[in-house]
């Protein structure tokens, strides 16, 4: 099973990080994009408790079903991911739902994909603000932090329900998931 290595961290300014990439020789693989994430969990929270995450994704016209399982964290997050392709995002749900798994948390923001050949850079716009992921492997992600001016007490290994957590208590947000219209309204 492949492991997904990365890193996160924060963007002040996505066009100077957009020119940045073009600078280091990287490419837009999929132009800014919504996308929209469901994460899933038995009632019990079975899967949370066990460091696994099982997300439906949609991004644009795409479904992706991803299981994430219980990773490690140094400097760089390092979990095992096994994802596929669904051809129908509302009948996967459906089928999540009858085998007992309830919606936990959902989660949006617009994403825009680069690469350089050798790993991936992704730009996300969130409602709680603007981060980047870097992934791929390890020497090359520190590689690339350098050319970006990303220094690793700018890296976060969190993920976005984390992060989440986290910016609701900071900003005392009523907000019950990551989405543009309830952090307006939270």
């Amino acid at each position: 099973m492949p492991n997904e290595v990365e890193i996160k961290f924060r963007v002040a300014d996505v066009p100077i990080l957009e020119q940045r990439l073009c600078d280091a020789g990287f490419h837009v693989v999929t132009p800014r994009t919504h996308e929209l994430n469901m994460l899933y969990d038995f009632g019990n929270g079975r899967l949370r408790k066990a460091g696994q995450l099982l997300r439906l994704r949609q991004y644009g016209q795409k479904w992706t079903l991803t299981h994430k399982a219980r990773g490690s964290t140094g400097i760089h997050k390092t979990r095992i991911e096994t994802e596929t392709q669904v051809a129908d995002g509302e009948k996967m749900h459906e089928i999540l739902l009858a085998l007992g798994l309830v919606p936990k948390f959902l989660y949006e923001k617009f994403r825009a994909e680069w690469t350089d050949g050798r790993g991936h850079v992704v730009v996300d716009e969130t409602p709680i603000g603007n981060l980047a992921e870097i992934e791929g492997q390890p020497d090359w992600i520190e590689q690339i932090a350098a050319t970006l001016g990303v220094n690793r007490k700018q890296y976060i290994t969190q993920n976005y329900a984390q992060l989440f957590r986290d910016w609701k208590q900071h900003t005392r947000s009523h907000a019950e998931n990551m989405t543009f219209k309830a952090v307006r309204s939270g």
